[in-house]
């Protein structure tokens, strides 16, 4: 079964035009994992304009008591703000190593092994070591991610958003079909595939049938929107519904 870790920045976001600690972001957390979600992911950034770094740290004590065996996924560059710390200090299940600046709007690119392997290696290296699983955000460039091998890294996330972009339109296919080239590459070279990044309820289904061994989505924005109309819980309910439905 592919898991379902939803992401809770959107939550956070919103949180964060008041001073209200509303809504909670904790809640928001054990809502998705009550209704079945694998695993909670956290994208703090150093400008703090979702999550905040105490939303880190009260995160992952919430889900060491109340939920153990529950993974903590915790994305971010290595090389800005405070990442490192937060990893060192929580010990996350999983390390996604994202290349995005302080200022991106949001993740918009994946790694260039090439050109930031020698910098990622050791990253790498120390993060496995405090025992956290490290994922790389890739395009789905089969190049770039035959480059990666070697890095060390255990996983590697397809960024999506070209393919959700392209989902309906003529360019459909073809893009799809880039993407099972650079997930079967990636599983040649041993990595365990996730994705994510602009997957909804419409185009998630069709990925998973086209690259059965994707292990982990990691879903934020669609999902925390559709939750407006339809309640939290239900509308995880109804991701891991399209997840059941293809593994099926």
């Amino acid at each position: 079964m592919t898991r379902l870790s939803v992401n809770v920045n959107k939550v956070a976001h919103l949180r964060n035009t008041r001073h209200l600690n509303i809504p909670g972001v904790l809640r928001a957390a054990r809502v998705s994992l009550d209704a079945g979600a694998g695993g909670i992911t956290v994208h703090p950034r150093p400008d703090e304009r979702h999550i905040r770094g105490q939303d880190v740290y009260d995160l992952a004590g919430m889900l060491k008591d109340e939920y153990p065996g529950v993974e903590l996924n915790i994305e971010g560059n290595p090389f800005e703000g405070s990442y490192l710390t937060f990893v060192r200090e929580v010990r996350p299940a999983q390390c996604t190593l994202v290349p995005d600046s302080p200022t991106a709007f949001t993740s918009d690119q994946g790694w260039q092994p090439q050109n930031d392997g020698p910098r990622l290696k050791p990253v790498i290296a120390e993060l496995r070591s405090l025992g956290c699983r490290v994922s790389l955000f890739m395009d789905a460039d089969s190049r770039a991610i035959s480059e990666a091998v070697g890095l060390g890294a255990d996983a590697i996330e397809l960024y999506t958003e070209p393919y959700a972009a392209a989902f309906e339109t003529s360019r459909r296919l073809s893009v799809l079909e880039e993407f099972q080239v650079a997930a079967r590459v990636a599983q040649e070279a041993g990595f365990q595939i996730n994705a994510g990044h602009d997957l909804n309820l419409e185009n998630l289904g069709p990925l998973l049938e086209a690259i059965p061994a994707i292990s982990e989505v990691s879903i934020g924005h669609a999902l925390i929107a559709e939750a407006i109309f339809r309640g939290l819980g239900p509308t995880v309910q109804a991701y891991l519904r399209v997840i059941e439905d293809v593994r099926a």
